[in-house]
């Protein structure tokens, strides 16, 4: 495996080169958004400069380029997943979104007084609140798988919630507050042995781990672009295409309808049918360049050297008095997650920040989750490709003189 050449790498991002003050930008709030190539600002400044126009619904010549590129950008999402076919990649605004369309779509049409949601502890806010309010609507039961103190979920207790009630299972591939990473294989595969089908998020898998619907045998899978050096503002539904076309539409609108009268509308096949109105064009385009920026770095090395940040970063950050880490899970990708004994995360982000050093601090969108652990939030330190042993230096050092400064 060739290594990666990381100083080129680091100059492919325009926003790594500015300084914070005096101090060179050290970014480490990877899990909550990704930084963007030159690859990706420059496709989407393209396609403004030179191919804008509406798409699918124009003759003239901008409107099918614009079209021609935004169907590549499909493409493109297709392999990146390994779907069987184009038509089952749905253009969201975001995650988020994505598992809002089932939640309401598949669940309006599935759920009924006494079904039950399989959700887990580890589960980002965007996968509870959907579900809750799919839930109350139709009087079904939201089920939580536990975890451990590791943050690893307890298999046997998922085993022992699935049952003839269940009628979804849906779980974050990848835990955004410990990196934890879940064993969905096993899980798909027990929730298919009772007819139940299941929904990964994957916003936090896919900047990390190479992704394979059709051997995972998912049901939905979901991500976001700007989790993965894209633009923000997108989003992926991945759904079988037989489920995608038994679903109703989440909104109407141009685009998605085959016939309209004032008596009744007919609806176009998915994933027309869930894209209702003008999609995000530029930003598929970007999303499009953003993956093929990742292959070009390659998924191997990639995983090679976040894993050697996150190892060495774990290492470093134990040599401070006070810290205590969460989410030691056997597998898991680059997110640092700890408390320092006696001083608030929101004062440790606001010193590091004056350090140059962006991290996360608070709940992470998982409040459920740090209730589990008796906390109200914690620090979070998330790591891309693009970061380097010497920027954890630089973080440790900072981290102990906030440590020396508050005792």
């Amino acid at each position: 495996m060739k290594p990666l050449d990381i100083e080129s790498i680091r100059s492919d991002f325009p926003i790594l080169q500015q300084r914070v003050g005096d101090r060179p930008l050290i970014y480490f709030d990877n899990a909550a958004s990704t930084q963007k190539p030159e690859p990706v600002i420059a496709s989407i400044d393209h396609y403004y400069r030179a191919q804008h126009a509406n798409i699918h619904r124009g003759v003239h010549h901008l409107s099918q380029v614009a079209t021609e590129a935004y169907e590549a950008a499909r493409t493109t999402v297709a392999g990146f997943i390994n779907a069987a076919s184009t038509h089952e990649v749905v253009v969201t605004k975001g995650a988020t979104e994505s598992i809002n369309l089932v939640a309401a779509s598949w669940g309006d049409a599935h759920l009924g007084p006494g079904d039950e949601v399989l959700i887990s502890t580890l589960e980002h806010h965007a996968n509870i609140v959907p579900w809750q309010m799919i839930c109350e609507r139709k009087g079904a039961r939201l089920r939580v798988i536990p975890i451990d103190d590791a943050g690893e979920i307890l298999l046997d207790e998922y085993t022992k919630l699935l049952s003839e009630k269940t009628k979804i299972v849906a779980i974050a591939y990848v835990s955004n507050s410990l990196g934890t990473v879940n064993p969905v294989e096993t899980m798909i595969e027990q929730a298919h042995a009772r007819g139940v089908p299941v929904l990964l998020d994957a916003a936090q898998a896919a900047p990390h781990l190479p992704i394979d619907v059709q051997a995972l045998d998912c049901d939905f899978l979901v991500f976001s672009g700007h989790k993965v050096f894209g633009p923000t503002g997108i989003g992926i539904l991945y759904g079988k295409e037989s489920l995608l076309n038994a679903m109703q539409p989440y909104q109407g609108g141009g685009d998605m309808i085959e016939k309209v009268t004032f008596a009744n509308t007919t609806f176009r096949r998915a994933p027309e049918r869930f894209e209702a109105g003008t999609p995000p064009i530029a930003e598929a385009i970007g999303l499009a360049e953003a993956i093929k920026y990742m292959q070009r770095v390659g998924h191997t090395a990639l995983q090679a050297w976040e894993a050697d940040i996150l190892h060495y970063a774990t290492e470093r950050i134990q040599e401070i008095s006070g810290i205590q880490i969460y989410g030691q899970a056997q597998r898991k990708v680059g997110v640092l997650s700890f408390t320092l004994e006696n001083v608030h995360p929101q004062d440790i982000g606001t010193a590091l920040d004056l350090d140059g050093i962006a991290i996360r601090t608070g709940h992470h969108c998982t409040m459920p989750l740090w209730q589990r652990f008796g906390l109200d939030g914690s620090n979070r330190a998330s790591f891309a490709f693009y970061n380097t042993r010497a920027e954890v230096d630089v973080f440790i050092e900072s981290l102990a003189r906030i440590q020396k400064m508050f005792a």
